[in-house]
């Protein structure tokens, strides 16, 4: 079962950059890796040798991930955007009810979060709790430590 994700074009454009370093700069890594150990001798008491296999297996893995996350990729057009709600892609300005602290933050795709830059995935507690909010609105979102609310002060295009 696939799901589709959106991208911005910079976030698929990394996307696309990383699965083309995996496949022509870390594949032949692995194999060659390979080809060392064997040529140790022995393959049946040859540790180097499991570990690269190991090794190669997990990058075959994530590659593959990668691809099948390539394949159900969509680009946002966000000039499209409807700005009178939080989707993915909207910048949203939010004020915790509690401290009055006010925050910024960019909803993306799950492999675009990052929230040292300010954004965070549309999957994750507040990211869920925005969207669909509008500016003015109270979102009622459950963390780990309870329940904050948020309110919606701002909604723009990043």
């Amino acid at each position: 079962m696939s799901t589709v994700s959106y991208y911005t074009a910079e976030g698929l454009k990394k996307l696309r950059d990383e699965l083309d370093h995996l496949k022509n700069i870390e594949r032949p890594k692995a194999s060659q890796a390979i080809a060392d150990a064997r040529d140790k001798g022995d393959l049946s008491e040859n540790a180097e040798y499991d570990a690269a296999k190991e090794a190669q297996g997990l990058l075959e893995m994530r590659i593959a991930k990668l691809e099948e996350v390539h394949a159900n990729a969509r680009l946002i057009d966000e000039s499209q955007l409807d700005l009178s709600k939080a989707l993915i892609h909207s910048r949203v300005k939010i004020r915790n009810q509690a401290n009055k602290m006010e925050m910024t933050y960019t909803l993306v795709a799950e492999s675009e979060a990052d929230l040292k830059s300010g954004k965070i995935s549309v999957t994750s507690p507040i990211g869920k709790g925005l969207l669909g909010k509008s500016a003015g609105d109270v979102a009622e979102i459950t963390v780990p430590n309870g329940k904050l609310n948020f309110e919606v002060l701002e909604i723009s295009r990043d």
